[in-house]
């Protein structure tokens, strides 16, 4: 068996992604009630109960909503660094002892047949983070909730077989739609959201053409249409060669509902 990925939900109404290996089920992020996240896991076959762990990239509810729930119901360990504790400990409620776990960023753990690691993005949040997931030979890399991603950001994803990485808006939409300024320019910020030009601008850099898989993510209800993320990215993507379907699989996430089960290796 492969690595197994599935986007559950992607957006400012919740976020939470799916990875099965042959030892590992796991959460990365909670950002909806835990009924609602169990019912999407129902909807691709697979039982709450049998989640090993919940990792956390940051603090911010659409990302944490149901990781306190899901945890004190299912007695599954919450991995997050000790900021992120810190600054969620009221959102999420209280959890066992047993199930609090520190991580540190930038430094790999490791978790039954999987090895991660945790590398710091830019957002306004206490100590966020991307992860990397390494299963035999396959890597697979979460960029979220970023607004830059600089070169050492790029080193540590090159490589995957699978990126999840935000296109969340257009520059254009944002600018002109209906935020007020203090949100557009927190959005526009590099502690902000990756935009469809900066997604597909980093995608290009990191690509091999080598039948990857990208996932576009985050997409903004507001400020974003699935077909000008999708346009926006591939432009930027076979501008440097590489031609989506036949080199790439490019996808993009849902809000609310998940995507097929991709599955790597």
């Amino acid at each position: 068996m492969g690595l197994k990925f599935c986007s559950l939900s992607s957006g400012s109404n919740g976020n939470c992604l799916y990875i099965e290996t042959d030892r590992m089920r796991i959460l990365i992020d909670g950002g909806l009630s835990g009924k609602r996240i169990e019912k999407l896991l129902s909807h691709i076959g697979i039982c709450p109960t049998s989640i090993n762990s919940i990792l956390v990239t940051h603090e911010h509810i659409d990302h944490v909503r149901g990781v306190g729930v899901l945890s004190r119901k299912h007695d599954i360990p919450i991995y997050a660094n000790e900021k992120t504790w810190i600054s969620m400990k009221n959102i999420i409620g209280e959890i066992k002892e047993k199930n609090i776990k520190l991580i540190e960023t930038n430094k790999y753990f490791q978790l039954g047949d999987i090895d991660i690691l945790p590398f710091s993005t830019f957002h306004d949040a206490a100590d966020p983070l991307g992860f990397c997931i390494n299963y035999k030979k396959i890597k697979t890399s979460i960029t979220t909730d970023t607004g830059w991603v600089n070169d050492n950001m790029k080193e540590i994803i090159k490589g995957s077989s699978l990126y999840f990485i935000e296109a969340n808006h257009d520059v254009k939409m944002l600018k002109e739609g209906r935020y007020p300024w203090h949100l557009k320019k927190r959005i526009l910020s590099t502690r902000g959201h990756l935009s469809n030009i900066d997604s597909g601008r980093v995608l290009s850099e990191v690509l091999t053409g080598d039948g990857e898989i990208v996932i576009l993510a985050h997409l903004s209800e507001e400020n974003n249409k699935p077909s000008i993320a999708y346009e926006t990215v591939k432009e930027s993507i076979e501008e440097h060669g590489i031609k989506v379907n036949r080199d790439l699989d490019l996808n993009l996430a849902h809000r609310g509902r998940p995507t097929k089960i991709f599955t790597l290796g």
